[in-house]
Formats: C-alpha cells, sequence, structure tokens
C-alpha cells in the first residue's frame, strides 16, 4: 500500500511539473486593451491578412496573406500596435483556431462587428505561451 501512495505522489509531481515547464509567462505588450465588452470575449471585428506574419514567440499567432481574422482585443499604450484575435481557415478546416497577437500593420479590418471601447485591463493569462 504504501508503494502504491508513493507511485501515485511521484506520477502527480511529474504531472504538475511537466505543466510547469509547458506553461510560461511572457513579458506583457501592454497593461490595457481595447474590447467589446468586458471579458473579451465577442469579437470587435474581421480583418484579411494583407500579408503572411511569422511569429517572433509563443504570444502571436501565423497569419498568411488572405486569411481571416477575428479581432477580439487590441492593446493600448506600449503595446498598442498589437491586436489579439482567432484565424479562421474555414469550418471544417483541419486548423484548430488559436487566440493570440499579431501586429495590426498586417492586416485590414474588413468589416466592424462591434464597438472596441471598453477598456480592459490585462491579465498575466493574456501573456501566457504553452
Amino acid at each position: 500500500m504504501a508503494v502504491s501512495l508513493r507511485l501515485a505522489l511521484v506520477l502527480i509531481l511529474a504531472a504538475s511539473l511537466q505543466y510547469t515547464e509547458a506553461w510560461r509567462q511572457m513579458p506583457k505588450l501592454s497593461e490595457k486593451k481595447l474590447c467589446a465588452d468586458g471579458e473579451c470575449s465577442h469579437p470587435i471585428s474581421m480583418a484579411v491578412a494583407l500579408e503572411d506574419f511569422y511569429p517572433s514567440d509563443c504570444r502571436f499567432i501565423p497569419i498568411r496573406k488572405g486569411q481571416v481574422i477575428y479581432v477580439f482585443s487590441k492593446l493600448k499604450g506600449r503595446g498598442r500596435l498589437f491586436w489579439a484575435g482567432s484565424v479562421q481557415s474555414g469550418y471544417y478546416s483541419e486548423q484548430e483556431a488559436r487566440l493570440g497577437f499579431f501586429p495590426s500593420s498586417v492586416v485590414e479590418e474588413t468589416q466592424l462587428l462591434q464597438p472596441g471601447d471598453v477598456e480592459v485591463m490585462t491579465e498575466p493569462w493574456d501573456f501566457y505561451c504553452n
């Protein structure tokens, strides 16, 4: 019984170490962001990529020219050049939708969905990488 308990504790510890290795805090790009609502759960607009963007780290998403991006927030202050959104390649696409940052300069907003005038403080999890 003691061996089983030790084994269980070792497995739990190993799993928790693996989890902390997989998720890491990255530097904040900004202290505030503009959203459509207080939780930033609704898209502000749709945009089309004007050029390819290759991310420099895991906070950012890769974008290909012509892809549609749903914009969920726009950073303010020192990070105002970056927006957060999700690239959708199609409803039945094999590419999983992922939320991340991208430079606003590589997209053109094509459709305003809701006003993005709710100022929200960024959270540490906004800048976590996995």
